[in-house]
């Protein structure tokens, strides 16, 4: 198997996926970004923001693995 059907293929998510995803608003995923609870953004442009999608569902996960002990 090659090494390139080895990588994981990353993919960026816009604002309106992290909503879904998370069940956050945007103003409470900029105020947990404020304070580090949350993954930053990356700039996808002059206007134009998006976030990792590995880094979301590590943050859910985390959040889950918390709730539960």
């Amino acid at each position: 198997m090659e090494l390139e059907n080895q990588k994981i293929k990353e993919r960026i998510l816009r604002l309106a996926d992290v909503k879904t995803r998370t069940g956050l608003s945007r103003s409470t995923i900029y105020a947990h970004i404020k304070t580090g609870d949350f993954p930053r953004h990356i700039s996808l442009g002059a206007r134009c923001v998006g976030w990792v999608e590995s880094e979301i569902d590590a943050w859910i996960q985390a959040r889950i693995l918390k709730s539960r002990t």
